[in-house]
């Protein structure tokens, strides 16, 4: 029988993240502590952080800066809690962009569009909020119990869950079409 005790975690936490990949790897540092001197399994720490980068990126990559700041400038808003439940929560806002957060099907050597397919793997659950400012937020449900002794188990079959489908399973495209981008 396993022996968990809870530690507290801060409620929340939430910073400005420079729009642009500099102020990733500072995101990704204060969650990892943060939830590590909160006794978060190392296994859900490992798939927060890797969330939030995929987060962070698409919001850099697709959506402008919060507020009137031209791209590239600005910030971007992180932030992830544990509730009182033990679910762990992360959001990522921003200024919005020409298209919606969906995961793709990226062709085989495509070098992106997979970010949301990894969330979609890693996570309980996502989903995107609209506010009537413009803002958009992405949240995700990394687990519905960081306190669950057995969290860790969960994500055997990961490689599975996050691989495309073989080629010869999508109607309407052939062997050769799944090279379509390579010169």
């Amino acid at each position: 029988m396993a022996l968990v005790v809870a530690q507290e975690v801060p409620t929340s936490s939430s910073m400005a993240v420079p729009h642009g990949p500099a102020g990733v790897g500072e995101a990704r540092h204060r969650m990892r502590t943060q939830l590590r001197s909160g006794g978060v399994a190392e296994s859900v720490i490992d798939d927060a952080v890797l969330i939030l980068s995929e987060l962070l990126s698409n919001a850099c990559k697709h959506g402008r800066p919060l507020g009137d700041a031209l791209s590239g400038d600005g910030d971007i808003r992180a932030a992830w809690r544990v509730d009182p439940c033990g679910r762990l929560v992360i959001e990522v806002t921003d200024g919005g962009g020409p298209t919606r957060p969906a995961p793709a099907t990226p062709s085989v050597t495509a070098h992106g569009g997979r970010g949301l397919n990894i969330i979609t793997a890693l996570a309980d659950d996502w989903g995107v909020r609209d506010d009537i400012r413009g803002e958009v937020t992405v949240w995700v449900v990394v687990h519905d119990d960081v306190h669950d002794p057995d969290v860790g188990h969960r994500r055997d079959d990961f490689a599975t869950r996050v691989a495309a489908p073989a080629v010869s399973r999508i109607p309407g495209l052939t062997f050769a079409d799944a090279f379509d981008d390579v010169d």
